[in-house]
């Protein structure tokens, strides 16, 4: 019976995946271009507009 706690791949060699772009290297545009970081960008601006509109225009 093989012990439990034995490497069982040690004898084959795997080819290294392949990996796509880091997420080092993709930079500020990739994240600006997520949708929830969009959307609560998009919440953050509505509610400055709202507030500048009442404060401007209603007061």
């Amino acid at each position: 019976m093989p012990h439990t706690t034995q490497d069982r791949t040690a004898g084959f060699q795997e080819a290294p995946p392949d990996t796509p772009l880091s997420t080092e290297n993709r930079g500020c545009l990739y994240a600006l271009s997520q949708p929830p970081l969009m959307f609560f960008l998009a919440f953050i601006g509505a509610l400055l507009a709202i507030t500048g509109f009442y404060d401007l225009f209603l007061l």
